[in-house]
């Protein structure tokens, strides 16, 4: 299975550190929004006006308690399916 294949409320975790990039709004450029290995859940699947052959997936990814953070946009190059080993 790749990321590509997932669905809706499937879970994925951050392949690596994911950083905004200053696309955020109200972000600050440069701030950790899920390190590298944190679990979330796909909450939306779309295209990119600019890029419709790219896949964008809107991910909320826990904190330390469990809750989710605000939908943040990812490329299928910053999720996997499994969990990373240390």
């Amino acid at each position: 299975m790749k990321v590509t294949d997932l669905e809706i409320g499937d879970a994925v975790y951050a392949a690596h550190s994911i950083m905004d990039d200053g696309s955020i709004p109200n972000g600050i450029e440069g701030t950790l929004l899920a390190a590298a290995g944190t679990r979330g859940v796909i909450t939306l699947i779309g295209h990119v006006e600019e890029q419709p052959e790219r896949t964008v997936f809107l991910v909320r990814f826990e904190d330390e308690q469990l809750n989710l953070s605000e939908p943040i946009g990812c490329w299928e190059e910053d999720l996997s399916i499994t969990a990373l080993t240390v």
